[in-house]
């Protein structure tokens, strides 16, 4: 007689509150990040000094100078070659990604940007070191995660913090440096411990600079330094439309039972239930969206704060604008 039938039972897989856009966002750094590193090694986008010329796709990208010098154009000949093959791509890629700001924001520094990823990363080592997110922070954080896990301070963290802030700070130096020189000669030199004095002074240089804004200035550099995102911000802000955190103010007395989560998470140290002139510098890295959706995760009415745009978009503006209601007896 045959035994009972044993039917495998698999573990559960619990989905995260916000849908996972947090796991995904991740990834889309993390691979970001291969690729500002591999992108000179494989001659996908840099400027060689040496050659004189750029390499875009695997392919010798000339500005057509060459011919001028040795005559065979002449200067307006010259200026239509520069004009064509520096300027307007250029000026193409630059459409692109106003383009996607104008109507999603900064998506390319919250969810690409190398130097976001970084901030992110000394953000939270930062955090366990000290319970603040930067050393200019006044109030610690509250020691706990949105999902309620408990978060322990410990000033033996800066043990990895600022080796790691050095160490991320040499990778950049010497990414940068192969945008400009032959990737193999650069690491080639360094395997051999031997760099000539000029890739030593801009590795040294870079690495001193870099380690001292990751450590003080990250994020400020990301609000206030950073041409790419000022351009981002700008075309975002001129799009009423556009992509923005939407907050639902006449649920506003949910917020009691949070802790004010979605303050807390933010890496630009914004308040994300503000007004949109207020977000001038969010980076769309919807952390705010995932803390609320996390904490109101019993909430009948769902989150409050969520992802809007269009029509939408402009209500949750003009939700702002409103004139409170007088108290009576006022």
């Amino acid at each position: 007689m045959a035994g009972p039938r044993v039917i495998p039972i698999r573990a559960a897989t619990v989905a995260a509150p916000d849908g996972g856009r947090q796991h995904w966002r991740r990834r889309a750094q993390a691979a970001f990040f291969v690729l500002f590193v591999l992108a000179p090694v494989f001659d996908l986008l840099r400027y060689d000094l040496v050659a004189g010329h750029a390499w875009l796709l695997g392919f010798e990208w000339h500005a057509g100078l060459e011919d001028f010098s040795a005559g065979r154009i002449d200067a307006a000949g010259a200026v239509g070659r520069v004009i064509g093959r520096v300027l307007l791509p250029i000026l193409a890629v630059g459409a692109v990604l106003i383009g996607v700001a104008w109507r999603w924001g900064r998506l390319y520094c919250g969810w690409l940007c190398p130097h976001f990823s970084v901030v992110e990363t000394i953000n939270t080592l930062m955090r366990r070191a000290t319970g603040r997110p930067s050393v200019w922070e006044s109030r610690p954080l509250p020691p706990r995660e949105p999902d309620g896990r408990a978060v322990r301070y410990d000033r033996r963290w800066w043990w990895v913090t600022v080796p790691l802030a050095v160490g991320f700070a040499f990778v950049w130096a010497v990414v940068l440096l192969t945008y400009l020189l032959p990737p193999f000669q650069v690491y080639g030199h360094l395997l051999a411990g031997a760099p000539t004095r000029n890739e030593l002074i801009f590795i040294a240089a870079g690495t001193l600079v870099l380690a001292a804004e990751f450590l003080f200035a990250r994020h400020l550099f990301c609000r206030y330094a950073c041409a790419v995102g000022l351009f981002q911000s700008l075309a975002w802000m001129g799009n009423k439309s556009a992509l923005v955190v939407g907050f639902e103010r006449e649920r506003a007395a949910d917020c009691a039972s949070c802790y004010s989560a979605c303050d807390h998470v933010c890496p630009m140290r914004l308040k994300p239930r503000n007004i949109k002139r207020a977000m001038f510098t969010c980076t769309q890295c919807a952390q705010c969206v995932s803390a609320c959706a996390t904490t109101q995760a019993g909430n009948p009415g769902g989150p409050l704060l969520q992802w809007v745009a269009g029509a939408a978009a402009r209500h949750n503006e003009a939700a702002f604008a409103a004139p409170k209601p007088e108290r009576k007896g006022q």
